[in-house]
């Protein structure tokens, strides 16, 4: 490796303007080209012929312009978040969920130098246009998808046209493009088997249990193996359909005490649907735990302040953010991807336990 002291030395005509990457190559005997392919990271520079240039550049004082490179390599140094909207009692139209998980995306992008622009996925309009057409991002990172049989037709128009986008969803066979999602069948199976422990036998599952959802149709699916497992009867009138709201889940839960069928514990898809369906329970002259154990998923924050602590399954959101950024950026650079699923953590808290 050649030491700075082999640079020759910088002229005072040079040393006094504004150095150019056409000085550095002139200083370090090297093509332009280079000195281009060196300051942007190429491996096809050898370390010794990097060295020499950035030897080059701090004797010249050179700086990039970040905004000139970008433009040139048609980068703009920004990542795309795009939320789906979710009716919240607090008017955020945020999940609670993608909460935590947004701080993980965000301080990933900083460790990565990328900045990230988050909106709300527009479905009245072509809402990829903004983002994948007129560069304003990189790629793409979407959260959420509401019916994902009616959303999976714009992720294939995404496909289509090139975008690089990567989302939070259920990892399946078939899909479009690349997902990050958890292992939503062992947690379902994890909680299943939980209340089974204790003697529950006539578990109850609020969720949308169909290719409609198909997070909480894994879920459902696991819960489901785990009694069959067990020797127990996957009977149908104990699964209630619901979306992931609080609101849904209360009503989901006064559907199934309306029913009159028996049942002895209730796994609820999310933890929204849990704490609705724990308050429906309430206003029904049940006891939680005492008369019915609940169990949701998600571990979102408050679930450990509800009143019970619900037991839930957790997601591990720091892993999942850093592991999108980290995919989109592979997609960026033109390197492999492929979809990962994480694993769950069954948190059990004093709502599923009898006393």
């Amino acid at each position: 490796m050649l030491s700075e002291s082999a640079v020759p030395e910088v002229s005072a005509a040079v040393s006094k303007a504004k150095a150019t990457s056409i000085d550095i190559a002139h200083l370090a005997g090297v093509s332009q080209a280079t000195v281009s392919r060196a300051l942007r990271g190429s491996p096809l520079v050898s370390e010794e012929t990097r060295e020499r240039i950035r030897a080059a550049a701090e004797q010249l004082r050179y700086k990039v312009d970040k905004n000139a490179s970008n433009l040139r390599l048609q980068h703009s140094g920004t990542l795309a978040l795009l939320l789906f909207e979710d009716p919240t009692t607090d008017g955020s139209n945020i999940n609670p969920f993608f909460l935590s998980m947004l701080g993980s995306i965000t301080r990933a992008c900083a460790q990565q130098g990328y900045d990230l622009l988050i909106s709300f996925q527009q479905f009245s309009t072509d809402w990829h246009a903004d983002y994948a057409d007129s560069k304003k991002a990189d790629g793409i990172i979407l959260l959420g998808y509401g019916d994902y049989l009616a959303y999976r037709a714009r992720l294939e128009k995404l496909v289509a046209i090139g975008t690089r986008f990567v989302r939070w969803g259920a990892v399946q066979s078939d899909q479009p493009g690349v997902s990050v999602g958890c292992d939503n069948f062992s947690g379902g199976e994890a909680v299943a088997r939980h209340f089974i422990g204790q003697g529950c036998r006539r578990i109850a599952f609020l969720g949308d249990a169909s290719s409609h959802y198909p997070e909480f149709f894994e879920r459902y699916r696991g819960y489901a193996r785990a009694l069959q497992q067990a020797g127990l009867e996957v009977d149908e009138s104990l699964q209630v359909d619901a979306e992931s709201t609080q609101l849904c889940g209360h009503t989901a839960m006064s559907e199934l005490i309306a029913r009159g069928v028996a049942f002895d514990a209730v796994f609820a898809a999310s933890d929204l649907i849990a704490f609705g369906a724990m308050s429906a329970l309430v206003e029904h002259g049940y006891k939680v735990p005492a008369d019915v154990p609940v169990a949701g998923f998600d571990d979102i924050p408050m679930a450990r302040f509800a009143s019970p602590p619900l037991t839930t399954v957790l997601q591990d959101t720091r892993s999942a953010g850093e592991v999108l950024v980290e995919n989109l950026l592979k997609m960026i650079r033109g390197e492999p991807t492929e979809s990962v699923m994480l694993p769950v953590k069954l948190m059990v808290r004093q709502s599923s336990v009898r006393p």
